[in-house]
């Protein structure tokens, strides 16, 4: 399943649908170390300050002066690589 991104009341999250079941809600934040395969990554992106994953969606918080263009090609890679 390709990754279908939308907007969101806040315009700096987006929610990427992913097509995966997450078990639980989980929920990462910038600066604080995970071992986990996808929000590591995702955090990585410079601009990202959070990711939660929950249902079928992951949503990616940037900070207020990042630029989606920059950030969304390489989440969707990220995503793409794990749940495409």
């Amino acid at each position: 399943m390709p990754v279908i991104i939308s907007q969101t009341p806040n315009p700096n999250a987006l929610k990427f649908s992913v097509g995966a079941i997450f078990a639980a809600p989980k929920s990462f934040a910038a600066g604080k170390p995970t071992d986990d395969p996808v929000a590591g990554p995702l955090l990585a992106i410079p601009g990202v300050t959070s990711v939660f994953m929950s249902a079928d969606f992951v949503t990616i918080s940037k900070s207020p002066d990042a630029d989606w263009d920059e950030i969304v090609p390489e989440a969707v890679g990220v995503l793409e690589i794990t749940y495409g």
